[in-house]
């Protein structure tokens, strides 16, 4: 690696000053479990690193009220695994939490960096747009919200700006909603996915009310699945199945309104076969679960 500058501001606005719109060499690092992987392997060298470790207090904590949980942006994932509050109100975030890296990591990464860092490949990212949440963005020029699924551009992109931070995230609580995240790995269940997918069902009785779908690893950034989504929505389930020809209309949505992206984990049509299966299943999970799951 090369060398470079270390600072630890302790407050936001010590952190603004210390950030530079113009110059992408100069970043924010929080767990940097993502970042320094990226740093020693010579995919970026920067200039600036600006710590958020001493703002913590300010960017952690989990929080309920209003009908939403806020979860600041320093919280650990571990933090998140052993929330009993979490595991009340949102269980497929600490589901989620049983194969994603391994405890080393989870005591050290972040929500906001995991959300700032868009790699496709990332499991939470895809649960937090099934849910609906929305990353609270902060800058010397106030604050904005973003909906998860429109914060990014591309691999490694987002729609921050190089003075911006992920302040926090705000996830509704939807207690009548049944949600699952699917991970494909081809090796270990902690690997990297070679898909992942997030659906959340809401039902009245047999018909499908609502749905947020969202897939990742088999494309460039994680992406809801808007025609999918509508191709549930109204649908009629039978009370012990989901008929497969819905399934396949909704696999044929999702297929046609995304670019599959093949890598070392699998060929773009390996990955469109997954897809197809693995929505299918996903459904029939979220169908099939208790509300608030």
């Amino acid at each position: 690696m090369t060398s470079f500058e270390l600072v630890e501001p302790r407050s936001l606005e010590e952190t603004f000053a210390l950030l530079d719109r113009d110059d992408p060499a100069v970043r924010p690092i929080a767990g940097g479990t993502a970042l320094m992987l990226m740093m020693k392997s010579g995919l970026f060298s920067p200039l600036r690193l600006i710590s958020l470790r001493r703002v913590e207090p300010r960017l952690a904590g989990i929080a309920f009220a209003d009908g939403s949980v806020r979860i600041g942006a320093m919280t650990t994932f571990a933090a998140l695994e052993h929330s009993p509050e979490i595991r009340r109100h949102l269980p497929v975030v600490t589901r989620t939490m049983r194969t994603l890296a391994n405890p080393r990591v989870r005591n050290v990464a972040t929500v906001g960096g995991n959300l700032a860092h868009a790699d496709t490949h990332l499991d939470l990212p895809l649960v937090w747009i099934a849910l609906g949440a929305q990353a609270v963005v902060v800058s010397p020029r106030g604050e904005r919200i973003v909906a998860v699924e429109d914060l990014y551009r591309g691999y490694y992109e987002t729609v921050l700006h190089h003075d911006e931070l992920i302040a926090a995230l705000h996830v509704p609580l939807r207690p009548t909603w049944r949600s699952v995240y699917v991970k494909v790995t081809t090796r270990t269940a902690h690997d990297w996915p070679a898909l992942g997918i997030a659906v959340s069902l809401a039902r009245d009785g047999s018909i499908i009310r609502d749905a947020r779908i969202a897939v990742g690893a088999a494309t460039k950034k994680a992406t809801r699945l808007i025609q999918a989504e509508t191709v549930l929505r109204g649908a009629a389930i039978d009370a012990a199945a989901v008929d497969d020809a819905l399934l396949a209309r909704a696999g044929d949505a999702a297929i046609g309104e995304i670019s599959i992206e093949a890598d070392s984990r699998g060929s773009a049509s390996y990955k469109q076969h997954l897809l197809r299966v693995y929505l299918g299943r996903a459904v029939r999970a979220a169908a099939a679960a208790e509300p608030g799951a």
